[in-house]
């Protein structure tokens, strides 16, 4: 089976340190990843790579079986991979409006957006919060905005960074049980984490980032 997304020599540097030089890392499609590795490996900064966020060295890239430059980035790869950060930077407008900003920004229009929107926070768990300002919302809420604004996207990969991370329990219950349904969705999925309940979770695929190798266990 073709992978999603396979990509050959990421190689990433800061100054006279190299960061990873990686291979050949391949997602497949639906599959679901955790990238582990000690503060510092360069977990996050591959994930923005992946992103389009970082520009790296040359490589090569396989997207569904087109080979395409990773820079500058595709629109096929910018439309199809999303991006959560594990501090969601959300506007200043309502919980609504922020779901719905990616899909309005493709140029959808707001009576198909609103039903789509609508469904996503109550996927989310954050129907009651429609209209509520993102400032006054917990760090687990605004995470679950955060997923639900990728959601209604519809990515065929996901790439969150520390999704769990400074939540307390029950807000970490409630992001990790979204995982699942993500993939159910169809997407894929590699976080960056060292929750070890979200590592335990069944059917994920552990990659793990030392000394700039990617190691898949």
């Amino acid at each position: 089976m073709t992978p999603l997304l396979r990509i050959h020599g990421l190689r990433k540097r800061h100054g006279e340190r190299t960061l990873f030089d990686i291979d050949t890392l391949a997602i497949e499609a639906a599959g679901a990843y955790v990238l582990t590795g000690v503060n510092g490996a360069g977990k996050s900064t591959l994930l923005r790579t992946l992103a389009g966020l970082e520009r790296v060295d040359a490589c090569t890239v396989e997207f569904e079986g087109r080979s395409m430059p990773l820079y500058p980035y595709p629109k096929a790869l910018r439309r199809a991979i999303v991006f959560v950060h594990q501090h969601p930077i959300l506007f200043s407008t309502s919980v609504f409006h922020n779901i719905a900003y990616g899909l309005l920004a493709r140029g959808d229009s707001r009576r198909s957006v609103a039903p789509v929107v609508e469904e996503a926070m109550a996927w989310a768990g954050v129907a009651h919060l429609r209209d509520t300002e993102p400032a006054r919302l917990s760090g687990g809420e605004k995470q679950r905005v955060a997923l639900a604004r990728a959601r209604v996207l519809q990515p065929r990969l996901l790439l969150l960074d520390e999704p769990t991370a400074n939540l307390d329990g029950p807000a970490r219950e409630q992001v990790m049980a979204l995982i699942p349904t993500l993939l159910d969705a169809g997407s894929s999925v590699v976080m960056a984490c060292h929750d070890r309940d979200l590592i335990g979770l069944p059917g994920i695929h552990r990659l793990k980032l030392r000394d700039g190798r990617l190691e898949l266990r």
